[in-house]
């Protein structure tokens, strides 16, 4: 699995006193309403996504091999029906991957099945 590092971005203009989105969290591609204002705590949990647009695999690599960046700064949200707008990729290691439910743009963020917490990326999505 091939993987990027991107550079660590500074994020705290979107966290309030309180460790809370500021703004509302929309898709960067569509901008349909992912989740409101404060209904998320900023994490810093690391985690390995799949890039959303994959670069052409030579024939002989394995075709399950995914292009990756690993990510840092999460919107995290407790309750899976807080999401305004949100959907679920089937399930991969005991995660599903999230997409924006209408532009099925993603993986923006994944749900993670054990302890039923959501995360979605800030780099992926768009603070309005």
């Amino acid at each position: 699995m091939a993987s990027e590092d991107t550079a660590p971005a500074d994020f705290s203009a979107l966290v309030n006193e309180d460790g809370k989105n500021k703004t509302n969290v929309k898709c960067d591609r569509c901008g349909s309403l992912i989740l409101k204002s404060t209904n998320s705590d900023y994490d810093t949990t690391e985690f390995v996504l799949p890039l959303a647009k994959q670069k052409r695999q030579p024939a002989e690599q394995e075709a399950e091999e995914f292009t990756t960046e690993t990510l840092k700064d999460f919107w995290m949200v407790k309750d899976m029906y807080t999401f305004e707008n949100i959907g679920f990729s089937n399930t991969v290691d005991n995660r599903k991957y999230l997409t924006c439910a209408d532009c099925e743009v993603g993986p923006i963020g994944y749900h993670d099945l054990e302890t039923k917490k959501s995360y979605i990326a800030l780099a992926r999505v768009k603070h309005e």
